[in-house]
C-alpha cells in the first residue's frame, strides 16, 4: 500500500474513533518490512493510535525488522505457529521447510530484543489438532515457545474462505464453524463478531466484510477508501443489511450464507 494513502485512511479511521490497527490482512505481514516499520511509526508517534499489532509466521521476523518495529512503538507482535516439524510446515503452509527453524529462532530472537528495554508484548498462537499431532504441538510449545512469549493460546482450525477449502479437504482437516475466537473462550458463530468490530482493508483501498476474505471473487466487497470515508463505508447499505441478517441469525440470500458455519 502506498504510504501516503495509508496515512490518509488511518487518520480518517483515528478521527472516526478507531482505537486498534492490525498492519496485516491475509498472508504474511512482513513481506514489506520497511513499509511496515514506517507505518507503525506513523500510527504510534504521529497519530498516537492506542494499539497497533502484527501477526507473523515468523520466517521474516529477523532481528533488524523486529528491532525496527519495537523502536517504532509496536504494541503487540504475535507469532502464528501451526506445525510441529519442518516437514509438516512445508506440507501445510506450502513454503520451504528451512523457514521452519528460522521462524522459531526469530521468535527466540524477538524475545531477546524485547528484553533490551522495549514494551512490545509477545504472543504466540497455534491451531489445536487431535491425537498424536496435538501431542507433538504441545511438546513444541512447551520447549520452544512458552519461554519466549508473554502468552500462548490455542485456536480452532478456521476455514480461510474459498482459498483454503480445497487444501483443507486435501489434508483431511475439518474447520470449525465460523469465526468463534480462541479456545477456552469460544463464542457463537452467529452473529459473527467480525463484521461488527473490524474493518478489513486491502492494499488497493477496498474494504471487505469478512476477515477471511481472499478478495479473489469480490463477493465480500463493500466499498473503497479511495472513493469514500471509512465511516461512510462502515454504515453503508451493504454493511448494515449484512449486520441486520447476522443479528436475526438468518443469512439466506447474503454473501455470508456459504460460510463454513452454515
Amino acid at each position: 500500500m502506498d504510504l501516503d494513502f495509508f496515512k490518509k485512511i488511518t487518520r480518517d479511521m483515528f478521527e472516526s474513533g478507531v482505537e486498534e490497527i492490525g498492519l496485516f490482512y491475509l498472508g504474511e505481514s512482513l513481506m514489506a518490512p520497511e513499509l511496515t516499520i514506517r507505518a507503525t511509526a506513523y500510527l504510534k508517534k504521529e497519530l498516537k493510535m492506542p494499539y497497533v499489532f502484527l501477526t507473523t509466521n515468523g520466517s521474516l521476523a529477523t532481528a533488524g525488522v523486529v528491532d525496527g518495529l519495537m523502536a517504532a512503538g509496536l504494541d503487540s507482535l504475535k507469532f502464528s505457529l501451526n506445525a510441529s516439524d519442518s516437514e509438516q510446515f512445508e506440507e501445510v503452509m506450502g513454503v520451504k521447510r528451512k523457514l521452519y527453524e528460522k521462524a522459531l529462532n526469530n521468535l527466540k530472537g524477538a524475545y531477546a530484543i524485547r528484553e533490551q528495554g522495549y514494551e512490545t508484548k509477545l504472543y504466540a498462537s497455534s491451531i489445536k489438532y487431535d491425537g498424536e499431532q496435538q501431542q507433538r504441538m504441545e511438546a513444541l510449545v512447551q520447549e520452544r515457545v512458552l519461554p519466549f512469549v508473554d502468552q500462548h493460546y490455542w485456536l480452532p482450525l478456521y476455514s480461510m474462505g474459498s482459498v483454503a477449502t480445497e487444501r483443507e479437504a486435501e489434508l483431511g482437516y475439518r474447520p470449525t464453524a465460523g469465526n468463534q475466537g480462541r479456545l477456552g473462550g469460544l463464542v457463537d458463530p452467529l452473529p459473527c463478531w467480525s463484521c461488527f468490530t473490524e474493518g478489513h482493508v486491502r492494499s488497493d483501498g477496498g474494504v471487505s466484510l469478512c476477515c477471511f476474505d481472499s478478495g479473489l471473487d469480490g463477493r465480500f466487497y463493500v466499498g473503497n477508501l479511495n472513493d469514500d470515508g471509512f465511516m461512510d463505508i462502515w454504515h453503508n447499505k451493504i454493511f448494515t443489511e449484512v449486520r441486520d441478517a447476522h443479528l436475526k441469525k438468518d443469512l439466506k440470500g447474503t454473501v455470508c450464507h456459504d460460510c463454513v458455519a452454515y
